[in-house]
């Protein structure tokens, strides 16, 4: 492609210090971030350096394979731009392209830039009226955001179901919980009913049991939650190799920081603390309506 026309596609377009986009260098390369710091190997390619580009190809006439070989100089290495196609991309001129690919002045595919995203369906129904719906194939912005956006409600779904069964297992285990220590204790409840101990008092006692247990586990859950994050996405369990390099340096990147917000990390702590309150009323009720000789008798 015309490597001027670069920015069009990825306006936030930005390259590695030293890099030059030559649009009339028939030897000069782009070369995506993934290309230049592949997984596991950063700086696999540099800008300046010398390379050869082999084209393998199918002879027309004989059927045998053939090949074409090239050499380029990397002139210019892009940014990370968050478009796997750009990133994995390698930029070379039309006439270098044409040539060294047999296209015969062919293309497989073209980028159309509406001047406003108003006309994009327009331009979309204008293309396929040209070419004919059965002939070419029509991706817009519109509708890959329209996939990401199913495949993460399918995503959403799946993790809202996965927290629902962990909080269904919190309450049965706080409930099995303050169960099982009722059971052991009810010697001890009964004797604090026989001395002048009310209900009400009973009940409190396992409520704060319960609300204490909410505030320890809730609270470990949380940090524990942020720091394990932090793990995965440190690059500990990453490719070998993968460094991280500095800004401007066209490294790879082998970490993201993730993100909390502060409302959302204090709604799951109340979420968790509450459950574990309601969790608690039915065992703190039970013990709270023990008979005192019932329970001295056990």
């Amino acid at each position: 492609m015309d490597p001027s026309k670069l920015h069009l596609i990825s306006p936030s377009l930005e390259l590695v210090p030293g890099s030059l986009i030559q649009e009339n260098n028939p030897s000069g390369m782009i070369v995506g971030d993934t290309i230049a710091n592949p997984p596991g190997k950063t700086g696999f390619v540099m800008v300046g350096q010398n390379i050869k580009a082999t084209y393998s190809f199918a002879d027309p006439t004989t059927g045998k394979l053939q090949h074409q070989s090239r050499s380029f100089v990397i002139s210019a290495i892009m940014e990370p731009t968050g478009n796997t196609y750009i990133d994995r991309s390698i930029i070379i001129n039309l006439p270098t392209g044409n040539s060294l690919f047999k296209k015969g002045g062919k293309y497989d595919q073209m980028a159309v830039i509406a001047l406003s995203g108003d006309y994009v369906n327009a331009v979309q129904q204008e293309i396929t009226s040209l070419y004919g719906s059965n002939n070419i194939g029509v991706t817009t912005p519109k509708a890959i955001i329209k996939t990401i956006q199913g495949a993460q409600g399918g995503s959403s779904s799946f993790q809202t179901g996965i927290a629902f069964i962990a909080l269904l297992v919190g309450a049965v285990g706080i409930i099995t919980t303050l169960y099982t220590s009722i059971n052991e204790r009810i010697k001890e409840i009964g004797t604090m009913k026989a001395i002048g101990a009310k209900s009400r008092f009973i009940l409190a006692l396992f409520l704060s049991e319960a609300l204490i247990i909410g505030l320890l586990g809730s609270t470990l859950g949380l940090f524990t939650g942020i720091a394990g994050a932090y793990i995965l996405t440190s690059g500990v369990f990453g490719a070998e190799g993968g460094g991280g390099g500095s800004p401007g340096s066209g490294s790879a990147a082998t970490h993201f920081a993730p993100i909390f917000l502060p409302n959302d990390l204090l709604s799951v702590w109340f979420l968790s603390l509450s459950l574990s309150l309601v969790a608690g009323v039915y065992p703190a009720w039970k013990a709270s309506r023990l008979s005192p000789l019932e329970a001295l008798r056990r």
